[in-house]
């Protein structure tokens, strides 16, 4: 193959119209986020069933380590399955890490003590953490430049998906009158492996990434594959447009996975503007997310009295506004562009945030009003906690892509994950209104200042190739 050939797959990738192949892919892999929506809230929503005599009789304490040791699966998955999707390519690590979340999860559903269950959620979340790798590289190297912010910004609010699915799941199947507790958990956890199963199916006929085929100086597999994408959609379309004339991809020379060394080079060194951008705009949106949604029963509970099995009644509202946000602003990312988005969604959720503690703190609202309160504020933070991913995935170099994913998530989740909920758990257990207040109010201030920092350094990657967004000088 000539190099020319070679060095415009991107753009032959990039030019092509929308099509039912890129719902396929879309559909096969952003299902990843719907699962992680599903497991969180049903653990979330479970916790207090699975301190009951039938069934697995656990303290509170429990329940608090199997949250916990779901996220360190998550944060260890992410940096060990990130590392060998630029290795290994993203096809064999998307299905991997779906294969282990699927086993991990149906096993969950036989647990008999804390142990197992304990083990069970902390392989469970390996896959998931593994799947935010492999997913994001793959969606961005095969979705085209002119509407990938958009596609991933809706990939990624796809958890609310999961999250409004696991309340009602746990909603009716723990209902008395269809299967009760004792043997309603079980079952919420086999319907979740038995999803993994059908998605299992679909995802296997998405390709793998031409760029990473490239990447590994594997250039006629990568050949092939395009060739075959390009059939299929002029099949629906016709005849397809002249990609663009463009030169052999910027600073892309080279096959294989960057040493860590060189990896440090680039995020310490090239592009420290953004790794500093992008690990404040993680840290931000998991602080505020773990701060809130994980907290979020407790509130309701401790200071509005709302009854125990009413909790999940007031994710939907919650959820409702976390799935909207970026599916009705998604488009303005690729169109107004990355930087003034990134910035005003920050910026707007964070007084958002700091307005609701105000009023909270005040006394001003009751269940429901607090409901829609965050509704609001996360109608704009959902499309601000997505355009983080996006941004870690489009602003670093093809060959380190899936590790600079994995490494900014793990930052993120490492500290919002573990610090938030704990945080916040103890300010609500203190009782004390003006203290939880306190504690959203922390997290205004740190997605303000993430929209301010987003503001001064975010990347204007609206419509532009991967290639020419992040490039690599050895």
């Amino acid at each position: 193959m000539t190099a020319h050939a070679c060095s415009n797959i991107p753009a032959r990738l990039d030019r092509l119209p929308w099509s039912r192949w890129h719902w396929r892919v879309v559909i096969a892999l952003g299902v990843a986020w719907v699962l992680d929506g599903l497991e969180v809230t049903l653990v979330g929503s479970l916790g207090s069933v699975l301190e009951r005599s039938d069934t697995l009789a656990l303290n509170a304490a429990q329940v608090g380590w199997t949250g916990s040791l779901y996220i360190a699966g998550t944060v260890l998955g992410a940096l060990v399955f990130g590392r060998l999707t630029d290795r290994l390519g993203r096809k064999r690590l998307f299905m991997l890490t779906l294969m282990l979340y699927m086993a991990a999860t149906l096993a969950t559903a036989f647990a008999q003590d804390f142990l197992f269950l304990a083990l069970c959620r902390f392989v469970t979340g390996l896959g998931i953490g593994g799947e935010y790798a492999a997913i994001n590289s793959a969606i961005d190297e095969l979705i085209p430049a002119r509407v990938r912010g958009q596609v991933n910004l809706i990939i990624n609010a796809s958890f609310w998906i999961g999250a409004a699915l696991g309340a009602g799941l746990s909603l009716v199947i723990l209902d008395p009158q269809v299967m009760g507790a004792a043997l309603g958990w079980r079952a919420c956890f086999l319907l979740g492996a038995v999803l993994a199963v059908a998605v299992l199916l679909v995802r296997r006929h998405v390709p793998e990434s031409p760029r990473w085929l490239l990447m590994h100086g594997r250039d006629e597999e990568a050949e092939q594959v395009v060739r075959k994408i390009e059939a299929e959609v002029a099949q629906q379309h016709g005849p397809l447009p002249a990609p663009a004339d463009v030169a052999a991809a910027p600073g892309q020379a080279g096959s294989g996975m960057l040493p860590w060394r060189e990896i440090a080079q680039v995020l310490l060194h090239r592009y420290r503007q953004r790794s500093v951008m992008v690990a404040l705009m993680m840290v931000a949106q998991a602080f505020v997310y773990n701060a809130i949604f994980f907290t979020y029963s407790l509130v309701l509970t401790r200071f509005f009295q709302v009854p125990d099995h009413r909790v999940a009644l007031y994710i939907f509202p919650f959820a409702l506004g976390n799935v909207l946000g970026p599916v009705l602003l998604g488009h303005l990312f690729d169109s107004i562009g990355r930087r003034r988005m990134i910035a005003a969604t920050y910026l707007l959720s964070g007084a958002g945030l700091a307005g609701t503690a105000w009023a909270f703190n005040a006394g001003w609202l009751d269940a429901r009003s607090l409901a829609l309160c965050w509704s609001a504020v996360f109608f704009v933070a959902s499309a601000a906690a997505s355009s983080a991913y996006l941004t870690a995935s489009e602003v670093f170099p093809l060959r380190m892509r899936a590790m600079a994913i994995s490494i900014f998530y793990a930052i993120g989740t490492g500290v919002g994950g573990f610090v938030a909920p704990v945080l916040l758990g103890w300010l609500i257990a203190s009782g004390d209104r003006h203290a939880v207040a306190a504690g959203y109010a922390l997290g205004a201030c740190l997605a303000l200042l993430a929209g301010a920092c987003a503001l001064r350094f975010a990347v204007d990657a609206e419509r532009r190739t991967l290639e020419e967004v992040a490039e690599w000088r050895s």
